[in-house]
């Protein structure tokens, strides 16, 4: 039986972090997430996120693995020394090598986009 998410039992809008270098990236997906009734935080790079994840509480995390400063795996890593594994996470790239999708697999990525 699958664990009903605190959203759904706390009858809120799920609260995602977006944490990404490029608003070119980052700005329309926040967009269409506010657009349909989330609450969206959008930060601009892996140190400010992982400041962040106790405060805002996210449902769910897009983060983008290659950041100047803290990469998005360093977050990821932050994540799961501090056992914050309700946290759904979608990790998404540019770079096609298999070996970071193996590695962000292993570290606990819920979906890996290229």
């Amino acid at each position: 039986m699958p664990i009903e998410p605190a959203w759904k039992i706390e009858n809120r809008p799920p609260r995602i972090l977006i944490v990404d270098d490029d608003p070119e990236v980052a700005d329309p997906v926040r967009f269409a997430l506010e657009g349909i009734g989330y609450q969206v935080v959008y930060l601009p790079n892996g140190t400010m996120g992982a400041q962040k994840l106790n405060e805002f509480q996210p449902d769910l995390m897009i983060l983008d693995m290659m950041m100047p400063g803290q990469s998005g795996f360093l977050v990821l890593e932050h994540l799961r020394r501090t056992k914050q594994d309700r946290i759904r996470i979608i990790m998404f790239t540019a770079n096609e090598g298999s070996l970071h999708e193996t590695y962000a697999r292993m570290r606990g990525v819920d979906v890996y986009l290229h």
